[in-house]
């Protein structure tokens, strides 16, 4: 048995009731949560794995995610009063 290893670009939303919303865009319909960053991450690794192990059992192909490249712009406007 050989293992494979799978990178995904997650995203964590703070939650208005606390703790974090977990998505992976390259996994449609996965999203979990969690109490702490940590725990969210925990989270999501366990549901990456789930769902892979899902589309493995029903002979389904695992999706690759594509290379990103992803940063944060700032900008700054003048607020008019």
């Amino acid at each position: 048995m050989s293992i494979k290893e799978y990178n995904y670009t997650v995203f964590f939303e703070p939650s208005t009731e606390g703790g974090y919303i977990v998505t992976v865009p390259a996994l449609p319909g996965l999203v979990t949560e969690g109490d702490t960053l940590e725990d969210a991450r925990d989270m999501a690794r366990d549901a990456i794995r789930a769902y892979l192990e899902s589309l493995i059992k029903d002979g389904e192909p695992i999706p690759e995610e594509e290379s990103t490249v992803q940063e944060k712009i700032q900008v700054a406007i003048e607020a008019s009063s």
